[in-house]
């Protein structure tokens, strides 16, 4: 009787796990998007490129050269160029590579500005693009390029499907994550740090499961937490709710994504 309970005993999380729905591919739902209200501030101004609200904090030349930057686990180095009156281009670059290209347009009425955005993920061999619009708080600084201000993210108008799909894999007493931009890990429910791969920012995961529709990822870069992500299965298994938080930069931003049929998220 003692070995049949000690079976059970050690089999419920192994249940339970395979009851919760996570498993397979999973499509972020742009639609569904709920964004941090917390402004993105820009000032370009005397030949200078400001960024207060980024990690780390850029303040560089914006004289179209390569510029170093440090404290960034993803770049080396930033390139500022101003095309014309509404118009700024960044160029972030790792080792000579090109890490991202970001094009930034204000509207003639100086309301809305749109990021034409073009990524190239550390773990992975294709390019991510989106296009993200922002909205203006308050009136336009009476000095510098348009592009100086405060800016509210309002949504991402498009962004290439390699960037939104990822799946899920239960191992018993854990779990297995995997997008189709290469980043991965392979971790259990013990509260323990596991490597995440495919992302310079990221070097740890911990994954813990709250309830059997409910995880939670906890995000570490040498030791320190910068980001936590809490996923909750819909009762009908075809959602996951997705709340993101970056410590870092004080942010919370809420998805929705839908389960996929027949589908990978990577090959």
């Amino acid at each position: 009787m003692r070995r049949i309970l000690g079976l059970l005993v050690f089999m419920l999380p192994v249940i339970a796990a395979a009851q919760s729905g996570i498993e397979g591919t999973w499509r972020i739902d742009l639609d569904k998007a709920q964004m941090d209200a917390k402004p993105t501030v820009y000032e370009l101004n005397n030949g200078m490129f400001t960024c207060a609200t980024c990690d780390p904090k850029i303040h560089i030349k914006a004289d179209g050269q390569d510029q170093k930057v440090s404290g960034d686990p993803y770049l080396d180095t930033e390139r500022v160029t101003v095309v014309n009156d509404n118009t700024v281009e960044r160029e972030g670059m790792k080792n000579g590579k090109l890490v991202f290209r970001s094009k930034l347009t204000i509207s003639p009425d100086g309301k809305t500005l749109t990021n034409q955005y073009e990524g190239h993920p550390a773990g992975g061999s294709q390019e991510v693009t989106g296009t993200e619009t922002l909205s203006r708080l308050g009136m336009p600084e009476a000095r510098g390029h348009a592009l100086s201000g405060s800016w509210k993210r309002e949504k991402w108008e498009s962004v290439s499907d390699n960037a939104l799909t990822f799946s899920y894999n239960l191992t018993g007493d854990g779990i297995t994550y995997k997008s189709s931009t290469g980043e991965s890990y392979n971790a259990r429910f013990d509260g323990k740090d596991y490597p995440f791969h495919g992302d310079p920012g990221t070097t740890a995961v911990v994954v813990k499961k709250i309830d059997d529709h409910t995880f939670e990822e906890t995000y570490k870069r040498n030791g320190e937490v910068v980001g936590t992500s809490q996923m909750t299965i819909a009762p009908d298994g075809k959602a996951l709710t997705i709340v993101s938080e970056s410590t870092r930069l004080g942010r919370t931003d809420r998805w929705t994504a839908e389960k996929q049929v027949n589908t990978e998220a990577s090959k």
